[in-house]
C-alpha cells in the first residue's frame, strides 16, 4: 500500500560483483512491474576495502518492465525521461494496484 499510486522508485545499492550479476536486475524489473512505477537504480561500482568489489549497472526500469537506460560496468549517469502518459496507460490496461491486499492480523 505504500507504493500505491508512485510513479518512481529510487534504488540505491552496493550488490557485490558476485549476487549483482545474477540478481541486480531481476529484482529491479520485479519491482517496477509489480508496482506499476519506473526504478531508478544507482548502483555503486568498483573496488573497495578488502577484496570487495561492488556490480556498478545502474538503471532505469519502467513500468513494463523494459530497460529504458542503463550502464555498463564504470563511473557514468544513465538518464531517460519519464513519461507520465505509459504511466497511466500501463495502469489503465492493466490495474494490478487494484488488486492488492495487504493482510496483517488484525
Amino acid at each position: 500500500k505504500a507504493f500505491n499510486g508512485v510513479d518512481l522508485i529510487v534504488v540505491p545499492a552496493a550488490f557485490t560483483e558476485e549476487t549483482g550479476l545474477v540478481h541486480w536486475e531481476t529484482l529491479l524489473t520485479s519491482r517496477a512491474i509489480e508496482n506499476l512505477s519506473y526504478v531508478l537504480a544507482a548502483a555503486q561500482w568498483g573496488e573497495h576495502y578488502g577484496d570487495r568489489r561492488t556490480y556498478g549497472h545502474s538503471m532505469i526500469i519502467n513500468p513494463w518492465g523494459e530497460r529504458v537506460n542503463a550502464l555498463p560496468s564504470g563511473n557514468g549517469v544513465a538518464i531517460a525521461e519519464i513519461d507520465l502518459e505509459l504511466i497511466t496507460e500501463i495502469r489503465e490496461n492493466f490495474p494490478a494496484l487494484l488488486h492488492r491486499k495487504i493482510l496483517s492480523d488484525n
